[in-house]
């Protein structure tokens, strides 16, 4: 297991590093000047040989690489051109929202997909399956931000179930203020007891999480209905047949652990996936995370928060990965001769 973890973690860093070097490629290729956008248009040439001083931009290339790198491992991604505040700081308020959105969504899709990708093996090429094929298809092909602004139409603008946009009431901002703990609303709502708030972003949480977990629900069931059916074709299923034991039985009991092999593999790339996916839900609701955050800074070309964003997803997707690897690696021993 400890060569596995240490192989694991070898491969992690790689990917880590390559990111780095491709995030640096790409904030040098941006068309514009970053001290212009700092400085401003009307900068003198003082103010433009300042600025460039200050992002190093007179130093070579490789000089500006490590000095890149020196500056993320020591906590500094540095500055946004358009809040004119560290990236670091920007990142922590804006991608918590998103987090609370995505790992809401993340629960429901295998809460319902799992459940779901059983029922179809079960009763495979039977109408439980084709129903449950069919839905997964739709759930997986629909268009993200039709599905958002079709849920927001009937359930929010025509019956009014639920609010239409935003994180939770901003009126509670006066009544009940929220102390912040993790920068994740609905966590410090319940840690601090602040009921009226925890409601509310509950109420405004269910359809936007609700469209993030549309894609990774239909996946989840696509793949964990296929590894069953496989797993139910092996020796030791044929086997557990002739002793007696039901279908439901040996679905549950024998062929699940195994078959969550694939289905952990893919919650990792779904969970990536749905962070970059729920920049458009986030838009059409208002939601104040890292899409709206990224949109902001790709329409006045802050390469700094860009670079920061991207450089954060890749990292949140290696960590994932690693995370559902070190899973595996418990649940099948099989995994760790990989």
């Amino acid at each position: 297991m400890s060569r596995y973890l240490t192989r694991r973690l070898g491969q992690a860093l790689l990917v880590v590093s390559g990111v780095v070097v491709l995030t640096f490629v790409v904030m040098r290729l941006v068309p514009g000047d970053p001290a212009v956008a700092f400085a401003g248009p009307k900068a003198t040439p003082e103010e433009l040989a300042a600025a460039r001083r200050q992002f190093g931009l007179d130093d070579p290339i490789p000089v500006q690489l490590l000095n890149y790198v020196r500056d993320l491992l020591t906590g500094d991604w540095g500055v946004s051109l358009r809040t004119r505040q560290p990236v670091l700081d920007d990142l922590y308020v804006a991608f918590p929202a998103s987090l609370e959105l995505v790992g809401t969504a993340l629960v429901i899709a295998v809460v319902v997909g799992i459940p779901v990708g059983v029922l179809a093996a079960r009763y495979k090429a039977k109408f439980p399956d084709l129903g449950v094929r069919f839905g997964s298809m739709l759930a997986v092909s629909v268009p993200v931000f039709w599905l958002a602004l079709a849920l927001q139409t009937v359930f929010a603008s025509n019956l009014g179930w639920f609010p239409i946009a935003g994180e939770y009431d901003s009126s509670l901002d006066t009544t009940s203020p929220l102390t912040l703990w993790t920068n994740i609303t609905i966590v410090d709502a319940l840690i601090t007891g602040n009921w009226p708030i925890f409601t509310s972003t509950l109420q405004h949480l269910v359809l936007p999480a609700l469209v993030v977990a549309a894609y990774p629900t239909g996946v989840i069931a696509q793949m964990t209905r296929a590894a069953l059916i496989e797993e139910s074709g092996q020796d030791h299923s044929k086997l557990e047949r002739a002793l007696g034991f039901g279908e439901t039985s040996i679905l549950t009991r024998f062929a699940l652990r195994p078959a969550l092999n694939p289905v952990l593999s893919l919650i990792a790339l779904v969970f990536a996936y749905a962070i970059v996916n729920g920049f458009l839900v986030e838009a059409v609701f208002n939601w104040p995370g890292l899409g709206r955050y990224a949109a902001e800074s790709i329409k006045s070309l802050d390469t700094p928060a860009i670079a920061g964003v991207t450089l954060l997803v890749a990292l949140v997707y290696v960590l994932a990965n690693l995370v559902v690897d070190i899973l595996q690696g418990f649940v099948d021993p099989r995994a760790r001769q990989r």
